[in-house]
């Protein structure tokens, strides 16, 4: 238990801080551009990973095999499309509410987890992840929507609904990377999460490398001449990603997203201690509401 949760918390941390260094590319990079970094430069970090757990852990790479590339491809797809659909939903002048549609990845996830690959929670766990999911909610809207209808009228928006498309492509690129795994034959769970994570991000660089050159070959350039910001990117990407993958090995794809949703703790963290911003009494009580949540869900583990 002790692994997948400091993997969690660690893979969250590491978002946070990535998406807090691609802000600064968003004057110089589109998209696709934005999205391509991650994975390009991601893809050196990820043999660093390889390398490094293989001198210090040894073992053995396992065989690819077509049902682990075909997991492995749909992952990649479906986090390329989750990302471009949360981006479309900030452009619809909705960032709070495309943001916190986008954070019921964690219930999404639950069930696409408990249809596709049979994972069972208690219902201890079942509302810990509601609390979560309530707490982001809470935190994001807060002060924005006032009243059930108001609520309900905010989820029919272009925002939202791009937003709950997002949640759901994320949602099952978790569940396609635990299939990959699973679909390995190795006996270290953490090894293959690593070399999934290596394949993954190969493909991702394929796939939106290739649509980048043939439609924006302006911005295919310019991912390499912002390559001193980019590498960071890339970097903490890949480091998030390993960790997010190996979380996905070891512990069930709902809990993994439920206590994930910690990120939003360390983004209040990082605007109160380094841009200095104070926190808002709604800040403090949905931060609370998320830790409640997540405390639940470990109980019910």
């Amino acid at each position: 238990m002790s692994l997948w949760l400091g993997a969690t918390l660690m893979a969250a941390l590491l978002q946070t801080w990535r998406t807090a260094l691609q802000q600064r590319l968003r004057g110089q990079l589109s998209i696709n551009g934005a999205g391509v970094v991650r994975y390009l430069y991601g893809v050196p970090m990820g043999f660093v990973i390889l390398g490094t757990y293989l001198a210090l852990f040894g073992g053995a790479l396992s065989a690819p095999n077509p049902r682990f590339l075909l997991f492995a491809a749909a992952g990649g797809l479906l986090q390329i499309l989750g990302t471009n659909l949360l981006i479309m939903a900030f452009g619809f002048r909705g960032f709070a509410v495309g943001t916190a549609y986008a954070k019921t990845e964690a219930v999404q996830g639950a069930v696409l987890a408990l249809l596709l690959l049979g994972e069972l929670l208690s219902p201890l766990s079942w509302f810990g992840i509601a609390i979560c999911v309530g707490g982001t909610l809470y935190l994001s809207l807060a002060g924005r929507v006032s009243s059930p209808g108001e609520m309900l009228r905010a989820t029919t928006q272009p925002a939202a609904l791009t937003g709950l498309a997002a949640g759901f492509c994320f949602a099952l690129t978790s569940v396609a990377i635990k299939a990959a795994n699973q679909a390995l034959d190795g006996p270290d769970l953490v090894l293959r999460a690593i070399e999934t994570l290596v394949v993954v991000n190969a493909m991702q660089t394929v796939m939106q490398g290739s649509y980048l050159l043939l439609r924006e070959p302006d911005q295919f350039r310019a991912v390499f001449t912002t390559w001193r910001s980019s590498a960071w990117v890339g970097a903490l990407s890949a480091c998030g990603s390993a960790c997010w993958f190996t979380g996905f090995a070891l512990a069930p794809v709902a809990l993994v997203r439920a206590v994930g949703q910690v990120e939003i703790i360390f983004t209040l963290i990082f605007s109160r201690f380094y841009l200095r911003e104070s926190p808002k009494r709604s800040d403090v009580i949905g931060a609370l509401v998320v830790v409640a949540g997540v405390v639940l869900v470990l109980a019910g583990r």
